[in-house]
């Protein structure tokens, strides 16, 4: 059991039958009253955020998230397939489910399946990825003195902003939580 005085960003509590994951919390110590823990929580199956107060001496059961590396294998319609490496285990996974988080995964690639209670609620890909871009217009002179940018196709067909001298076939560095352009390879 984990107290409100506990709290940390990046816990996840079951809280009135829900996993939430506490976002920002702030501990208010008021003139007049007793002190309070205000927190800004999201919740990891529907992706919902809410705000709550708690007294500090409240105590909520932490709750287990399971994250485990799985290897992307291929997509037929609305099902993605997933590959346990070690136990060659396949699972099938919603489209609706994974929502963007492939955008920069191929196949064959790892990425984290987290689920609670062995009900998988989402995909984690890697932090950063290294794709060749199939598809920019060329670089041209001029007013670069702010890092012009142009827009990047890469070879998941995710789009992307990259500066003027990245040309087609170049190998891209990217960040897969802001979707930005980071080096070439």
């Amino acid at each position: 059991m984990i107290s409100a005085g506990d709290f940390k960003n990046g816990l996840t509590l079951e809280i009135d039958g829900q996993v939430m994951q506490i976002v920002e919390f702030q501990h208010v110590k008021p003139g007049k009253g007793a002190a309070f823990v205000r927190t800004k929580m999201r919740n990891v199956i529907n992706g919902g955020v809410v705000e709550k107060t708690f007294r500090p001496t409240e105590k909520f059961p932490a709750a287990r998230i399971d994250r485990k590396d799985q290897q992307y294998l291929y997509n037929d319609g609305d099902l993605y397939y997933f590959m346990d490496p070690e136990t060659y285990d396949q699972i099938m996974i919603n489209a609706d489910l994974i929502g963007n988080a492939l955008k920069f995964v191929k196949e064959n690639d790892t990425v984290k399946v987290c689920s609670y209670n062995g009900q998988v609620f989402s995909i984690e890909p890697p932090l950063f990825v290294e794709l060749e871009v199939t598809d920019t217009e060329p670089g041209f002179a001029g007013n670069t003195a702010q890092g012009a940018t142009k827009p990047a196709t890469v070879e998941t067909g995710a789009t992307i902003q990259v500066p003027l001298f990245v040309n087609i076939g170049d190998v891209v560095k990217i960040d897969t939580r802001t979707s930005e352009y980071l080096s070439r390879v």
